[in-house]
């Protein structure tokens, strides 16, 4: 049984199966496969009938048993568009559990609300720390690119996936509301394909300060 994901960038295509496959782990939900991301761009992601044909995709492709759409809010509030991008997304799932999370402002604002743990990780300076309220920032990319050393360039391609697999998942579910929801969504997920899923998030995050 399988995740299949819909992404908006080219890092995103990368990092999203790192990161559905840590908490896959995290949660002890080890028989899940995670497949190939459908790319889209953010535009199509908003429209209506675009964003159903890239349900109608995922829903082909081997073993999907559950769709996550992600994508960027930018500057939109991710309350009120993303209930009417699920609304959308459910319906042309047809009982295909099904989830939309938009990370407020940028993917990687998740990356700076756990700056720490990524310190020495592809070209993060050893000083680096997270700013306060990381999700107000407008630019997380380019934020990023300040806590490098220099000479170094921050690039989703290259990047977005290796500090996916090193960012505190504990840090950034404190920090980050609309991490919480990216939590919330792999749990609906879990449990919409019959998989137990009985404690969640784990207990040691709540133990962990952003």
């Amino acid at each position: 049984m399988r995740i299949q994901p819909i992404v908006e960038g080219h890092g995103e295509v990368e990092a999203i199966p790192v990161l559905l496959r840590r908490l896959c782990e995290e949660a002890g939900a080890l028989g899940i496969e995670i497949g190939r991301p459908i790319r889209q761009s953010r535009s199509q992601l908003v429209q209506e009938a675009t964003l159903r044909r890239a349900v109608q995709l995922a829903r082909l492709q081997p073993h999907c048993r559950a769709i996550l759409v992600v994508l960027d809010s930018d500057d939109d509030c991710p309350m009120k568009i993303a209930p009417r991008l699920e609304a959308w997304v459910c319906e042309e799932a047809a009982g295909v559990p099904c989830a939309v999370v938009m990370a407020r402002q940028e993917y990687e604002a998740w990356f700076l609300a756990s700056m720490e743990s990524l310190r020495g990780i592809r070209g993060i300076r050893d000083d680096a720390i997270s700013p306060d309220a990381p999700e107000s920032i407008r630019g997380a990319k380019e934020h990023l690119g300040t806590c490098l050393r220099p000479g170094r360039f921050y690039s989703p391609a290259a990047d977005q996936a290796a500090l996916t697999a090193k960012f505190s998942l504990a840090v950034a579910y404190n920090g980050c509301r609309s991490f919480k929801r990216m939590a919330s969504a792999f749990a609906l997920l879990v449990r919409g394909m019959n998989l137990g899923l009985p404690q969640w998030p784990p207990p040691s995050w709540s133990s962990v300060s952003p």
